[in-house]
């Protein structure tokens, strides 16, 4: 089984905020993209920097109010947030470059 991975969510100036964490970059970008406010036709641009590497990740993600699923749990709402993420170009951007 792979390990968790931490990745530092940037801003567009470089500034880093806050650590997510998952065994694939997509699995942060989710948990980012379900807190941000965007939407499906404005996106918001989301750069999670892996922690212990020079890579940065670089997705687009919203979320969405979509019905619960049917198995859902008795104290689950009808609606829910879902969130959205596809990867952005260059998808990958590398420290010593920029």
């Amino acid at each position: 089984m792979t390990e968790t991975r931490n990745f530092v969510l940037r801003d567009q100036d470089g500034n880093e905020h806050g650590v997510f964490t998952g065994k694939q970059p997509r699995q942060a970008a989710l948990k980012v993209a379900n807190r941000g406010s965007g939407t499906e036709k404005k996106p918001e641009v989301i750069m999670l920097r892996e922690r212990g590497t020079k890579k940065i990740h670089v997705y687009k993600g919203w979320k969405a109010m979509v019905k619960a699923p049917k198995n859902k749990p008795s104290w689950m709402p009808d609606k829910i947030n879902k969130p959205f993420v596809r990867k952005d170009k260059p998808g990958i951007i590398k420290l010593d470059k920029l």
